[in-house]
């Protein structure tokens, strides 16, 4: 009996589970990882690829499922572990605005859209940090308050005050814009 066609098709498998995740949440992982360093793209990138690499070593049925989850809560673990061996926590940079491009008809629509986008991003930037962390999480990643309570290690109730907090902040800023 030969067990080596066996052995190769969980290999294959377990190649294009993975592979399927790096083109899912590789682009992602990557802000993410960059806003937790203070903006440094080239540390952020390495705290990715060991994200993966862990990925890799993990069996498929053990992180099918919540598969997003189990990598932002790596790559953050991964991205607190560099900050820690440095010895620093950076305050995420003013003015690091990740750019979004959309394809909008009416230029006027568009600039006045990435204006306010690029101010909703300003005001993000002055939030303490867990509470940057949690807006993003939640609204440029979609999760969950669960979601984001097993990634950041915070109760979930804890995610929903400083969710609440940050918006009310956010409210609050851009209402004072406007007049």
């Amino acid at each position: 009996m030969n067990i080596e066609p066996d052995k190769t098709h969980a290999r294959d498998d377990a190649s294009s589970f993975v592979q399927a995740a790096v083109e899912r949440h590789q682009a992602p992982l990557r802000r993410y990882a960059t806003r937790l360093l203070g903006g440094d793209a080239d540390r952020a990138r390495d705290v990715v690829q060991d994200t993966f690499v862990r990925l890799m070593a993990q069996p498929a049925a053990e992180v099918d499922g919540h598969v997003a989850e189990w990598l932002f809560t790596v790559c953050r673990h991964r991205s607190l572990d560099v900050l820690r061996k440095e010895g620093r926590m950076k305050r995420f940079e003013e003015g690091q605005i990740e750019r979004v491009a959309a394809a909008d008809p009416l230029p006027g629509r568009a600039l006045e859209r990435a204006e306010q986008h690029a101010a909703v991003l300003r005001l993000i930037g002055r939030l303490p940090p867990n509470q940057q962390e949690v807006v993003r999480l939640k609204f440029q990643n979609g999760f969950s308050y669960r979601e984001i309570s097993r990634i950041t290690a915070l109760s979930v109730g804890n995610v929903g005050f400083i969710l609440h907090t940050a918006i009310k902040t956010l409210r609050h800023e851009m209402a004072a814009q406007t007049e």
